[in-house]
């Protein structure tokens, strides 16, 4: 089932998301819609409160990138992270263009670590810590920012926030038009 995306300004994506259990009701499931909504948006993450759920979930997907040929790889590495924690940063800070499917239309330069060290569970609950980098990285951390209530423009400069404001505003009013269903409020 492919579900709509909360859009910008919805209050669940400013709430801190809570943590699940194992036998939380129809994950698996679950956990399936929220890849094939986040493929049918052309996403490559997606946290449960992009879909209305205020719950630790978050599911990763992209295309590995290779240099020397300059193509993508024809299978997808996916990710499912319960309850995921950052416990600390590794490397430099980086700029990277991020865009959001909850904030469509609006791509900006976000600055992070280049690597994390992250504890979560996967889909079959079984739990890990690892450090990540790459991709996997930038991603984890916008979405988990997601479930911590923040979006990737609260990293941004007040000023450079000021001046998105109107679109910001229109993202909240619904007046943005995409290739996917997105719900307001």
């Amino acid at each position: 089932m492919i579900y709509p995306i909360v859009g910008y300004g919805s209050p669940v994506l400013r709430k801190v998301a809570e943590p699940i259990t194992a036998d939380y009701p129809n994950l698996k499931q679950l956990i399936a819609d929220m890849f094939e909504t986040m493929y049918a948006a052309d996403g490559v993450g997606l946290a449960a409160p992009q879909i209305g759920l205020s719950i630790r979930l978050v599911v990763i997907g992209y295309y590995p990138y290779n240099e020397e040929s300059k193509s993508y790889g024809d299978t997808a590495i996916e990710h499912t992270l319960i309850n995921p924690e950052i416990l600390e940063s590794v490397g430099e800070k980086t700029f990277f263009n991020e865009g959001c499917l909850s904030i469509p239309d609006i791509h900006e330069d976000v600055l992070r670590p280049e690597g994390v060290v992250i504890h979560y569970f996967d889909a079959d609950f079984n739990e890990h810590t690892e450090e990540i980098h790459g991709m996997f990285a930038r991603v984890a951390q916008h979405e988990i920012d997601h479930l911590e209530g923040k979006v990737f423009t609260d990293r941004l400069s007040s000023l450079r926030r000021t001046m998105l404001k109107r679109k910001l505003n229109d993202v909240a009013a619904g007046k943005v038009r995409t290739l996917y269903r997105m719900k307001r409020g």
